[in-house]
């Protein structure tokens, strides 16, 4: 019963694999004629492509947490209202297999959670017991991963002019806590409110807010060239 209630409080019952009471066993047919194999091959297209993505696991080499493909990803079903998720127990990322269709959508979840990933290696969070790191990690996921980007707002009827990514950031950071954790929306509005401007500003490890590929690239070519720039300092 505790450990049910864990589960619910920790967001693991939008995870059914992840359930150790009731590990799912996985067979050759499960990677070769359902989602999962999909999913691999779409998650290894984004490791070696998206500028997010390979900016990202340069910066969690250079801090001392290599990614490695097999070990610190796993694809898997899901709960139909998520994408995604870090499981910091394991440091591993969970890709839903189920949910994630097509490649675009592929690429922003794993910008999504290896931010987390990053947050994890360079930060300490205490993704269990302070709310305000976990607020923090989102606030800067949303910001940072192309969630808010105006084709992605565009694509969901979203429209506004003043400040709207920073409305879409608190608003998706306030649906993530929400999702992980049983409090209510106004404690989760407040939390994301009090540290929203340190950790909006927080562009790390990309010193920009990337709004596109196009950006993305610029950043990771500068996070590449960084050693040459300081050593002609």
């Amino acid at each position: 019963m505790g450990q049910t209630k864990q589960d619910e409080e920790y967001g693991y019952d939008l995870f059914p694999e992840r359930n150790a009471r009731n590990p799912k066993q996985i067979t050759i047919r499960d990677g070769l004629f359902t989602f999962r194999n999909k999913c691999q091959g779409m998650l290894r297209f984004a490791m070696e492509t998206s500028p997010y993505a390979k900016l990202l696991l340069s910066a969690m080499k250079n801090s001392g947490c290599k990614v490695f493909k097999d070990r610190h990803f796993s694809c898997e079903d899901c709960d139909g209202t998520v994408s995604g998720g870090f499981d910091a127990a394991s440091s591993q990322i969970v890709l839903c297999q189920n949910n994630i269709h097509q490649q675009a959508h592929m690429n922003r979840v794993v910008t999504h959670e290896l931010i987390h990933a990053f947050d994890h290696c360079r930060a300490h969070v205490d993704w269990f017991n302070n709310f305000r790191h976990l607020a923090c990690s989102e606030i800067r996921a949303a910001n940072l991963s192309g969630d808010c980007s105006f084709s992605n707002e565009f694509s969901r009827f979203n429209f506004g002019l003043k400040e709207h990514h920073q409305q879409c950031v608190r608003g998706r950071a306030v649906r993530s806590i929400l999702a992980v954790r049983k409090v209510s929306r106004e404690e989760a509005q407040k939390i994301v409110d009090e540290v929203f401007d340190s950790c909006f500003n927080d562009h790390a490890p990309f010193g920009r807010i990337p709004h596109g590929n196009k950006d993305a690239k610029f950043a990771y070519r500068e996070y590449m060239n960084r050693d040459r720039y300081y050593a002609n300092l």
